[in-house]
């Protein structure tokens, strides 16, 4: 059980701190290979791979999850990389799935490998899915994720499509002078498809000219205010900091501002790198070495203490801001 300190404020218990959101959201990242190389995600020369030895083995996973559903943590989303790329994924999801306390068992992924594998997904217990879709332009979506193709991901799209998930989300990283001049056609998109779509501001966590693609997200919604009425969804969707609105044709968009709106006050999460670091932050190179405990011989009960200690660690506020820089990128982290 975490208690209050007199920094943070932080539990687990279900007993909320003095932000009133309880940490009950564990993100998975089970791989740092992508099938895509976004530029905003990994530089032009590319990023050293973890060593296949470091990356947590599919055992590994599954008794961090035992142990954050025995501390109360019940929704957890499995990204990477591209999590789809990881073989034996399928099985690894099946397993999470069917541990006690698991009510919320979501994936994140770039689309492409739906097609053939978002039946598997469902069956194994996924319930809700995000799809990043940053353009709808062949040769732009080509060119962000150097070498992607749309109309595999959008293949991948319309197979989940008909699955019976509880949920499908698409999200888009909004990027001045590469596809800000989408934001319409992405929500008309989402419209037609009865998808929610969340937009998201660039982070300084990958490559190439960050500060130079930057766009408030409160530009974004100035913009779609001058064709529609926005109106407030008094909700928050799934289990993260979006703000969420809607159009007066039902369309519901959400709005991730990391950097223009900081949300450190609402934050609910923990993250686990594919090497076996629980991350308290994302903007915050502090790092519990959960790998060493569990490859030491640790079980639930030790990995629940590293689990508590990282909560204890959530700080007040992310580190973005001038001159920030990572130790990691964000492909390493998990997305």
């Amino acid at each position: 059980m975490i208690r209050a300190d007199a920094e943070t404020n932080w539990r687990v218990d279900g007993v909320s701190g003095n932000n009133g959101k309880p940490v009950s959201y564990l993100r998975i990242s089970v791989t740092d290979l992508c099938n895509f190389r976004c530029f905003y995600c990994r530089p032009a020369e590319g990023v050293e791979k973890i060593p296949h030895s470091e990356i947590l083995r599919f055992e590994e996973i599954a008794l961090t999850v035992r142990a954050a559903a025995g501390l109360g943590i019940r929704s957890f989303r499995v990204t990477g990389g591209e999590p789809l790329v990881r073989r034996g994924i399928v099985d690894l999801l099946r397993q999470l799935a069917a541990v006690p306390g698991v009510e919320d068992l979501a994936l994140t992924t770039n689309g492409v490998l739906l097609a053939g594998m978002a039946g598997r997904l469902r069956g194994a217990g996924v319930g809700r899915l995000n799809v990043s879709l940053d353009s709808l332009r062949p040769e732009r979506f080509s060119s962000i994720t150097r070498g992607g193709n749309l109309s595999a991901a959008l293949s991948g799209l319309e197979e989940a499509l008909a699955e019976d998930f509880g949920e499908i989300k698409l999200n888009t990283v909004v990027l001045r002078g590469v596809n800000d001049d989408e934001i319409f056609e992405l929500v008309e998109f989402a419209g037609r498809l009865n998808l929610c779509l969340r937009f998201i501001e660039t982070m300084p966590m990958g490559g190439g000219r960050g500060p130079d693609w930057f766009v408030s997200l409160r530009e974004i919604k100035r913009m779609l205010g001058s064709r529609w009425n926005l109106e407030l969804v008094d909700r928050r969707g799934g289990c993260g900091p979006a703000e969420y609105w809607r159009t007066p044709e039902g369309v519901t968009v959400g709005f991730i501002a990391p950097i223009s709106s900081c949300f450190c006050s609402s934050c609910n999460r923990l993250r686990l790198t594919a090497d076996g670091m629980i991350r308290p932050c994302l903007a915050s190179d502090r790092e519990f070495d959960l790998k060493r405990v569990i490859r030491s011989g640790g079980g639930v009960g030790e990995i629940a203490e590293v689990l508590r200690r990282a909560i204890s660690a959530k700080p007040a506020s992310h580190g973005f801001g001038e001159g920030f820089v990572s130790r990691r990128r964000m492909v390493s982290i998990g997305g």
